[in-house]
């Protein structure tokens, strides 16, 4: 009799620019620390148009057909990172109510080639204000992509009141960088860095705010994890701020993530 050939399981990760990415490394440590030898986790670096046109149709495998090096696999889930948290919107068929609230996904689960989107990013990020200092004044929000709105979705939720920085601001909920003068960072304590400026390699570029008006009342909080101390934070913490990066928010929204994999 022959033995039918259990498929591989292939996860991966969605976005630009995914050589310092943080997922694919987490997810292989994890499955070699819990003996998956049938697991894999891939990058899936592309552009805009091949996402929105292509992408769904050459990853849809069927462990019949579909094989890598003579073995069979299929694709179980999906991390996704800027800039597609919001255009995964229109790739899957199904939208969890927390992301559709948010307006962007960051976690696919795949399960009979049914996609479903999630965010896990809102859980992280409250995870990861669990161990900080409460937040006793406003937040600003630096940038307005998809990781911006699981930020605001999340403040809305823990109660605090916040505005988001934009080069271009469309309504009365966003302001310019240049209304950040003294009188609006004294009203505020949690500022949050949503934009990739500081990444590697590009580790001298920062949000452009007024540093000097910083103090230790300010938490500055950088979503950007590599380098661990980015030029952002290296700013505010020499004006006496708080300063995180955000490795601790990656780590629960990814375990998050798992979890909905594996549910």
């Amino acid at each position: 009799m022959e033995t039918k050939q259990i498929p591989s399981s292939i996860f991966g990760l969605v976005g630009k620019r995914l050589d310092y990415s943080f997922s694919r490394a987490y997810f292989s440590e994890k499955f070699e620390k819990l003996k998956l030898t049938d697991h894999e986790y891939r990058n899936f670096e592309m552009d805009r148009e091949y996402l929105l046109s292509r992408f769904r149709e050459s990853v849809t495998y069927d462990p019949q057909t579909r094989t890598t090096n003579g073995k069979s696999e299929i694709i179980r889930g999906l991390n996704v990172t800027i800039p597609y948290k919001e255009d995964m919107l229109k790739v899957v068929d199904h939208i969890s109510e927390e992301a559709k609230a948010i307006g962007a996904i960051n976690t696919v689960v795949i399960e009979d080639n049914i996609w479903t989107g999630h965010n896990t990013d809102c859980y992280g990020f409250a995870k990861s204000l669990e161990n900080l200092p409460p937040i006793q004044k406003n937040a600003l929000i630096l940038g307005t992509g998809g990781a911006s709105k699981a930020i605001a979705y999340t403040l809305e939720a823990l109660q605090i009141p916040y505005l988001f920085v934009s080069r271009n601001p469309q309504d009365e909920y966003i302001i310019s960088y240049t209304a950040l003068n003294k009188e609006v960072m004294q009203s505020v304590g949690l500022i949050v860095n949503t934009t990739p400026l500081g990444v590697t390699p590009e580790v001298h570029l920062r949000p452009e705010i007024p540093y000097e008006c910083l103090n230790e009342s300010h938490l500055l909080y950088d979503l950007v994890y590599n380098p661990a101390q980015t030029m952002f934070m290296k700013l505010g913490q020499r004006h006496g701020a708080q300063v995180t990066n955000g490795y601790q928010m990656l780590v629960h929204q990814a375990e998050k993530a798992w979890e909905l994999w594996n549910n």
